[in-house]
């Protein structure tokens, strides 16, 4: 009877243990769709006579390849063949799978002899050269059936057309940055690769997903070498491998993360302390007017300048549910990612704190 209660006793511990585990496993799971450029009908560019579709589409299965080494990624791609997909349904198969990361695969191309790896998140243009980068990439939707009506008659060749585009998917893009700057990191410091930077483009197929998202621009066809190197087994493996380092590091990182809210709160609100509301509505790395014209018909608009971003805010008020109605005007207006950031006493504060604060 003893040994039989000594064994359940155990037998409980290992199951409590695998449970334990299986939740923490579960909890750490991170889903990420790598999407190779291009593809069936859109070869992309074809410098030097190589085809960005074929180029993107190793590189992204090699990546997949290499993360899925590690269980705690679930991996996905949009494609593994040679198919032509819209990019629309690209960021479909992300949002539907409910991703924490969303990568798009590129080659670039220039009439010059430029050579380096670059990334690319979601914003305005700072030049004409990243516009340009823009409308290569998006001018596939060209090759879309009704795409006036599914990209809300979006024009690649209109610079314009970014603004609205980009204002509209804003809450990821601070992490998106710090992805892009994690692969611009291992770029360099594991391949010794030109240093091309972060930058911000209007590109389609970032806008419509709703996680962080990076466009990675592996390198040059137009240029001789780069050409050979990103067409060469080795490059598009040591590219593959450069990639998933950065990922690993960027989620490394992001678990380590703190809520900035967490230093210096309190168990309860202190009734002199000043609280107030106000509908966070895009964000981007120019500055621009704050007139109505530019933002939908809304007015009362701020913005807040931050590690060298141009946040952009609609109204500002004390009360919640006014902050709600607010919210409801602004995703009205279009700017259906649009949400409420709370201020304490002229810093941000987390809304989930205050609303679970003033309910004791």
């Amino acid at each position: 009877m003893a040994y039989s209660n000594n064994y359940n006793r155990i037998l409980t511990f290992f199951l409590l243990l695998f449970f334990a585990f299986s939740s923490y496993s579960q909890e750490n799971k991170y889903t990420i769709v790598i999407d190779p450029g291009h593809g069936g009908k859109d070869p992309g560019n074809t410098g030097n006579g190589y085809l960005e579709k074929n180029i993107a589409l190793k590189i992204a299965l090699g990546l997949g390849e290499v993360l899925k080494k590690n269980s705690n990624y679930n991996i996905i791609y949009t494609r593994k063949d040679d198919r032509f997909i819209d990019l629309f349904k690209r960021a479909q198969i992300a949002n539907d799978a409910n991703a924490d990361l969303f990568l798009s695969i590129h080659c670039d191309a220039h009439n010059s002899n430029a050579y380096g790896a670059g990334t690319f998140v979601l914003g305005l243009h700072a030049n004409d050269r990243n516009f340009q980068i823009a409308k290569k990439e998006n001018s596939v939707i060209f090759l879309e059936d009704n795409y006036e009506q599914k990209y809300d008659g979006f024009d690649p060749n209109n610079p314009e057309s970014v603004i609205s585009l980009v204002l509209m998917q804003e809450e990821y893009l601070d992490q998106s940055i710090n992805a892009a700057n994690f692969i611009q990191q291992s770029f360099v410091r594991n391949l010794n690769r030109k240093n091309r930077n972060v930058k911000q483009a209007g590109f389609i197929v970032l806008k419509y997903t709703y996680m962080p998202s990076v466009l990675v621009e592996t390198g040059f066809l137009t240029n001789k070498n780069e050409g050979k190197y990103l067409n060469s087994l080795k490059g598009q493996s040591e590219m593959s491998i450069a990639i998933a380092d950065a990922i690993d590091r960027y989620f490394s990182n992001k678990n380590k993360e703190v809520s900035e809210y967490e230093i210096n709160s309190k168990s309860d609100i202190n009734k002199e302390d000043q609280y107030f509301f106000k509908i966070r509505i895009g964000v981007g790395s120019k500055l621009i007017p704050l007139k109505s014209y530019n933002f939908n018909g809304l007015n009362n608009l701020t913005y807040q300048k931050e590690n060298g971003l141009y946040k952009y805010f609609f109204e500002k008020t004390s009360d919640y549910k006014t902050a709600l109605k607010n919210l409801r005007i602004a995703k009205g207006k279009g700017y259906k990612d649009s949400f409420i950031v709370l201020f304490k006493n002229g810093l941000k504060y987390s809304l989930d704190k205050y609303l679970s604060e003033i309910e004791k």
